[in-house]
């Protein structure tokens, strides 16, 4: 039936973090409306995302943001034909309810649902904004995951490496909080590392050199504490600052530029034509690193494609442009469909706790706990 459509219109639901928003996309890439509600000033004053306070949030904004979305697109529910949600990874809660409003909706009007991966979601956007072609070799970067994958078609992913510990979005939240710049870090680092110089503090480029694709940050993430620990007490510096976000962000470019080659090479190795690297996720914003991949890509005779900014933190357009995808291929999900707080990508890909374990016994030691959290 979604083949034979002259031009399908999907509704998109996001409610898997502090962002409760709505989009209305069809199926040319047109994106008729795209309303996002940031949750910022009700979490700020914790320094991070309470998922609590976002649950109750998502269920007091959605129905006024699906609502907006619907007069922002001149449409009604009748002009729909399906309705997709997150579905998954996420906080639960905000999942949660993503899900069932979009459930009601398509029960209601007797219309497909479709549950969307978070992560495909981002994966995807490429291909509403560029129109990229499979396959392509994505990095996948955001406050809760860094992988990298070769994406060869909807639902088909092979990852490559992954992050043992931290996230790289987590760790710049983390550095922003230890440097008193508030929430969300990501933003606040990159403005002040403008000012900073980036050779002035010497932090460490966990896991460069080594084979493989996977990322650790939690060593780089210490090692700003232990720096801002040894500068003098209560006399940090506008300019301490500064510094130190430029290095701090120096040496993640240089831990994506290490793994990214590898990644390459791997991609490469199975896909000899395969020419696009993808950048996306919440990080993909972040110019300085926009433009030391667009020199990995380049130096590997490969283009660089990131989303507009406004589409690599989290929107619905993605949501609504990935239930496009799927609904052309005549994929849709029942209305028992139960929504996952994890959802890999890969599903065939061994556990981050695996290859911590790996690792561990590579080196002969006990890597600690900190290595040892599941960030599919």
């Amino acid at each position: 039936m979604a083949e034979n459509m002259a031009n399908m219109v999907i509704l998109g639901i996001e409610t898997s973090c502090d962002e409760t928003a709505a989009a209305i996309v069809d199926q040319t890439g047109t994106i008729h409306a795209n309303v996002v509600f940031s949750q910022i000033e009700e979490h700020r004053p914790y320094g991070g995302v309470v998922p609590e306070i976002a649950a109750r949030s998502h269920l007091d904004h959605l129905d006024n943001i699906i609502a907006k979305a619907l007069r922002d697109a001149d449409m009604s529910f009748a002009d729909l034909d399906g309705v997709a949600a997150t579905s998954g990874p996420g906080l639960i809660g905000g999942v949660m309810v993503g899900v069932m409003a979009a459930k009601a909706i398509a029960l209601a009007r007797d219309i497909p649902f479709l549950a969307v991966n978070h992560l495909e979601a981002h994966a995807l956007t490429v291909r509403l904004t560029d129109d990229v072609s499979f396959p392509y070799l994505l990095l996948l970067v955001s406050g809760g995951h860094c992988q990298l994958l070769s994406v060869e078609g909807i639902g088909k992913f092979k990852r490559l490496g992954t992050t043992v510990d931290d996230a790289l979005g987590e760790a710049f939240d983390k550095t922003a909080k230890m440097l008193g710049l508030g929430y969300p870090g990501g933003p606040a680092v990159e403005a002040a590392a403008k000012l900073g110089d980036p050779t002035r503090f010497k932090l460490p480029r966990p896991m460069k050199g080594r084979p493989g694709c996977d990322f650790s940050f939690s060593g780089l993430k210490t090692s700003v504490r232990q720096t801002v620990e040894k500068l003098p007490p209560g006399k940090l510096l506008d300019q301490d600052v500064a510094d130190l976000c430029a290095s701090f962000q120096a040496a993640a470019a240089d831990c994506l530029k290490d793994r990214c080659n590898n990644a390459i090479e791997q991609f490469q190795s199975q896909f000899p034509h395969g020419d696009t690297l993808v950048v996306a996720g919440g990080v993909a914003a972040n110019v300085y690193l926009r433009d030391r991949l667009e020199q990995i890509a380049g130096e590997a005779n490969m283009t660089l494609v990131a989303p507009p900014l406004q589409l690599c933190t989290d929107n619905a357009a993605m949501v609504a442009w990935a239930g496009v995808e799927h609904m052309r291929l005549g994929n849709t999900d029942p209305l028992d469909f139960k929504p996952r707080p994890r959802w890999p990508l890969d599903p065939d890909a061994a556990p981050a706790t695996t290859i911590v374990a790996e690792m561990a016994g590579k080196r002969g030691n006990n890597m600690g706990s900190n290595l040892r959290k599941t960030v599919e």
